[in-house]
């Protein structure tokens, strides 16, 4: 089965960093946001996994992300 988790992207002065608002304590770093998206995918695997294996409920995705376009005063 397949599910699509909100996942947010910042950066940093150094590196980017990234977490899962529908999994709390679900996050992680990269030096580029090309590694700091891998290493979310592991991330979000191995949370689900711990969850699991401790028979705690999945929680469902029901965060969305996007973005809003404003004009700012010159």
């Amino acid at each position: 089965m397949n599910v699509k988790y909100a996942v947010i992207f910042e950066q940093a002065k150094a590196n980017w960093a990234a977490y899962v608002p529908d999994l709390p304590g679900c996050m992680t770093t990269g030096r580029t946001l090309e590694e700091t998206k891998l290493n979310i995918r592991e991330a979000i695997q191995g949370h689900l996994e711990t969850l699991r294996q401790f028979g705690a409920p999945i929680p469902e995705p029901s965060s969305l992300a996007g973005e809003v376009e404003i004009t700012t005063a010159a």
